[in-house]
């Protein structure tokens, strides 16, 4: 039996070692170098001079320079990988180990030459000092990005590049499209609900811009349900003026439907006060 002092301290235990655990490992992280890659057999970049420099050969950078090399573009590529790098190499690839976030590594591969500069990497990190290195150094290339996410997007858009996708985003729009088929829905059907979605996502870009990435939520298809109102007001002079209503979502960035598409919740509000009163019914 373990008595109530032995199970204090198991406890103590367990708790301490939940929260020290990941500074441990950040501890380690710090201490231990990584190991160094071997670069036997790889090649750094010196005096390139493609018309595209694309950083990252990775399973996006492959898919992107097929297009390019299709139509016989002078494509320049440079990876981290030393093992991409020699594995490349046998399906008929020139790809050059260097660190696209460094200067010199970029001048090396062509940059300042280059006409289009691809990033097509997955650290984020690493893309954002790419991108300000290539506005600062090499403006005369048009600059196009690979997002990570929606955050990272709204990063890439604000830091003005030319071009920018999520990595994810046409592929899952395709897969729900082909969803959507395999459950019964017509061409017609499936075209009008992609058509909707790219709409709506591109509505809430332009909000999420300037009011933060909870902006447009109500432009969202969700599935949660949403709770029916205790009791409806019995006039609009009942609800509460719009500078006492507690900011669970901001009034400025919420939406409302409306007949003239989505609005402002504050604007639907506004409108409706701004209404003209209806006479009383004849009794």
């Amino acid at each position: 039996m373990i008595n109530a002092r032995d199970n204090a301290i198991f406890t103590a235990a367990v708790i301490l070692s939940m929260i020290l655990t990941p500074f441990v490992v950040m501890a380690v992280r710090a201490l231990v170098r990584p190991e160094a890659q071997d670069t036997d057999g790889v090649e750094a970049p010196d005096g390139l001079s493609g018309s595209v420099l694309v950083v990252g050969f990775g399973r996006f950078g492959q898919v992107v320079c097929q297009s390019l090399l299709a139509r016989g573009v002078d494509v320049s590529i440079l990876d981290i990988n030393a093992n991409r790098i020699r594995n490349a190499e046998p399906f008929g690839f020139k790809v050059y180990y260097g660190d696209g976030s460094r200067p010199e590594i970029l001048h090396a591969a062509g940059a300042h030459k280059a006409r289009l500069i691809a990033v097509c990497i997955e650290d984020v990190k690493a893309a954002n000092l790419i991108v300000e290195l290539a506005k600062a150094e090499f403006p005369h290339a048009a600059l196009m990005v690979r997002a990570f996410d929606r955050g990272h997007a709204l990063d890439l858009i604000r830091a003005g590049v030319d071009y920018q996708i999520r990595e994810t985003f046409e592929s899952a729009m395709t897969f729900g499209a082909q969803a959507l088929e395999a459950l019964g829905l017509t061409p017609e059907e499936v075209a009008e609900t992609s058509a909707d979605i790219r709409e709506r996502d591109q509505e809430r870009f332009t909000l999420e811009m300037t009011g933060g990435i909870y902006a447009g939520v109500g432009l969202l298809h969700g599935n949660a349900p949403i709770p029916a109102p205790l009791f409806k007001p019995r006039k609009l002079d009942d609800i509460a003026p719009l500078d006492q209503i507690a900011p669970v979502i901001p009034l400025e960035t919420a939406l409302l439907p409306a007949e003239d598409g989505v609005v402002p919740v504050v604007e639907v509000v506004k409108r409706k006060r701004a209404a003209p009163k209806r006479p009383p019914a004849p009794k």
